[in-house]
């Protein structure tokens, strides 16, 4: 555990002392030599708190995932404004359980964690087989469209990025 928590992750330690500096609004030796410790310090306490760590693969899936979340996350927000903002039109909101594939428990809370930040849709529960997520949804016309929507958009990028 030593040389894990040693190398812990450099990049953590470095947000952490960027961070601290921020926040203080200063830059004395005092505060560097402080967020220097903190940033030493808290990313091996954090160490200690995680049980398995996070293995990414297809570092190019990742990327280009990411902008179909960007893009999503705009085109929703246009999506949900108009149905909220413009002519009022009748929303058919509505709970699906998707069957999940993937099986990384990473990847199962990134694949939530994308679902909720798109508007419009929101992951509530995850089965306790952790093999279905519960999801919900404002405007629900096609139960399998979405699914599989979010299955070929999201899931199938994540099971490449977490296998």
């Amino acid at each position: 555990m030593a040389d894990s928590c040693a190398g812990a992750s450099p990049l953590l330690s470095l947000t952490v002392l960027v961070v601290w500096l921020l926040l203080v609004g200063a830059l004395s030796v005092g505060q560097l030599l402080l967020g220097t410790l903190l940033a030493v310090i808290l990313p091996l306490l954090a160490q200690r708190l995680r049980q398995d760590r996070a293995r990414m693969r297809a570092p190019l899936v990742a990327l280009k995932l990411a902008g179909v979340v960007l893009w999503d996350i705009v085109v929703s927000n246009v999506q949900v404004a108009r149905a909220i903002l413009g002519r009022e039109i009748r929303l058919r909101p509505g709970w699906v359980w998707i069957p999940l594939d993937i099986e990384n428990p990473h990847g199962i809370a990134t694949l939530a964690g994308i679902i909720t930040m798109t508007p419009g849709t929101v992951s509530s529960s995850l089965s306790p087989d952790r093999r279905h997520l519960l999801v919900h949804f404002l405007d629900l016309d096609d139960r399998d469209a979405q699914i599989a929507q979010i299955k070929q958009r999201y899931e199938a990028p994540l099971r490449e990025i977490f296998r």
